[in-house]
């Protein structure tokens, strides 16, 4: 099994964050790396690991970082692969992640989700991935699906709750 998505981390401490990412790609069957790289602390291992991840047959990278946050940028510079940044967040409540990464110059875009989004980092990737995969896509489809199953039945146990004033 050879992976299609990268999850790359700047520190194993951002792994907590991540797991909901790798979880979700092992629910869509969706081969895929984990790896911790950091712009700062290894940059040449980075450079590395962007070069040569189109070769290895890597569809899709996400690359998560907290305070400075470069990772996502440095990756996207040195590939024509789509990039996803997560900000994890850190200091400031992770708004200085959360603008390192979305605030990139022309011609090296990072899609970017919210702050700690590793779920919905995944979900992109996998409809990323589902362009031009039928098997993916009808798992995207399924999930999507089981999203309003989740409000609907809500909204049912809402509605059993009684208040004095309340009129549904």
């Amino acid at each position: 099994m050879k992976p299609i998505v990268s999850i790359i981390m700047g520190s194993t401490s951002d792994l907590p964050v991540m797991e909901k990412a790798a979880a979700f790609f092992d629910q869509m069957e969706i081969p895929f790396e984990m790896l911790a790289l950091s712009a700062h602390r290894t940059p040449r291992e980075v450079e590395e690991f962007a070069s040569k991840a189109k070769d290895r047959g890597i569809k899709v990278i996400i690359a998560a970082a907290g305070m400075a946050a470069h990772l996502g940028g440095v990756i996207a510079s040195l590939t024509s692969l789509p990039v996803i940044g997560v900000p994890i967040r850190s200091s400031f409540d992770g708004l200085d992640s959360l603008l390192a990464i979305v605030q990139m110059p022309p011609g090296i875009p990072v899609a970017t989700v919210g702050v700690n989004g590793s779920l919905n980092a995944a979900i992109l990737a996998s409809q990323i991935l589902a362009t031009g995969n039928d098997q993916i896509a009808s798992k995207i489809e399924a999930y999507k699906s089981s999203l309003t199953d989740k409000i609907v039945k809500a909204n049912e146990e809402l509605a059993k709750i009684e208040y004095k004033f309340k009129t549904n």
